[in-house]
């Protein structure tokens, strides 16, 4: 059956597939944000131009009675606090985007489930997400769902630090890339469109509300896979340097966060509770079809902003260069 959905976002990284997928299955979608990025909506999306600090027009959404209100740029638990107050009464879902990143570091178990705690000593992010999701489940009459995406690709490249483009400018100059511990921790990477299925399937679904769900692949590769393949397909080697998380984190407090509270560990997951409820699913087994759309964008970055220059390059090329006078990866 046909819903009313508002997607807060709606042209981002993830939500743009979401937005995609719901039109293809008939919904009826709204979007709101700021109207600034250059993504084109599929026909029949209303677009209603607004900001998340007008509260004014931020209010006005409830009186649209949404079937489903889908949350993905809200970061702070008084963002979450305010959608509580603005659609309680309105919406007979609310969908609060989060991160499996909230999951326990170092998870206790191999395999994370949604029974995984949600404790996260090292990244602001995370734990900010954490308190958002507090705020919902201590809510009375709002009817929410939590979905935690992990590392999910379209038009961003997956990198360790959050380094973003500058990986690929430095592997395509023929500079040595950063890689946290020996590159050999499995890491999960999901498609955004692959995401998007299952996302879609919770909407309306009333087995869905008070419920926590991650949405990810059940693959993964190691980093050192992982950056082997973007340098394939930059047509480059990638040159690859291990250097331990905590002396990386020494280096440059401001790692700690996304190595420390993240992309440290292992992240495997278990994804049979959203499967119960969404129903099956399957992701894309190759990497390098993972990550093509997010070379694409690359690419075209790259050859758009041939002057772009990044702060942290000469202390990344300084790590290189003592990490590997020592004479070992590790």
């Amino acid at each position: 059956m046909s819903k009313k959905i508002l997607f807060i976002g709606g042209t981002g990284q993830i939500s743009l597939p979401c937005v995609e997928r719901a039109v293809a299955q008939g919904h009826d979608v709204s979007v709101y944000n700021r109207g600034e990025r250059a993504a084109t909506l599929p026909d029949g999306v209303t677009s209603i131009t607004g900001d998340l600090t007008d509260n004014a027009a931020y209010s006005a959404l409830a009186k649209h009675d949404f079937d489903v209100v889908c949350q993905f740029i809200a970061f702070t638990a008084d963002q979450v606090a305010r959608d509580v107050a603005t659609f309680t009464g309105h919406t007979g879902q609310y969908i609060f985007i989060s991160s499996a990143s909230v999951y326990e570091k170092p998870a206790q178990h191999y395999v994370i489930t949604e029974t995984t705690p949600a404790i996260n000593p090292y990244w602001k992010y995370s734990q900010d997400k954490i308190a958002g999701e507090e705020v919902l489940k201590a809510s009375t009459g709002l009817k929410w769902t939590i979905v935690r995406p992990s590392h999910t690709v379209r038009s961003g490249l997956p990198t360790m630090m959050n380094e973003g483009f500058s990986i690929a400018r430095r592997m395509v100059a023929g500079k040595p890339v950063l890689v946290a511990g020996d590159g050999t921790t499995p890491w999960t990477l999901t498609r955004s469109a692959d995401f998007a299925v299952p996302f879609v399937g919770l909407l309306g679904k009333d087995a869905a509300l008070g419920e926590t769900f991650h949405i990810t692949s059940d693959n993964a590769w190691t980093w050192n896979q992982i950056y082997d393949a973007i340098g394939r397909g930059l047509g480059v080697e990638a040159k690859i340097v291990n250097v331990p998380s905590a002396t990386l984190a020494r280096y440059h407090p401001d790692w700690e966060g996304p190595l420390m509270g993240d992309k440290t560990w292992a992240a495997l997951f278990d994804n049979s509770k959203v499967k119960s409820v969404a129903g099956d699913f399957s992701c894309e087994t190759s990497l390098d079809a993972v990550l093509a759309e997010s070379l694409k964008h690359t690419r075209a970055h790259l050859a758009a902003n041939p002057d772009e220059t990044y702060a942290l390059d000469p202390l990344m090329d300084r790590i290189a260069a003592e990490q590997s006078a020592l004479g070992t990866n590790a």
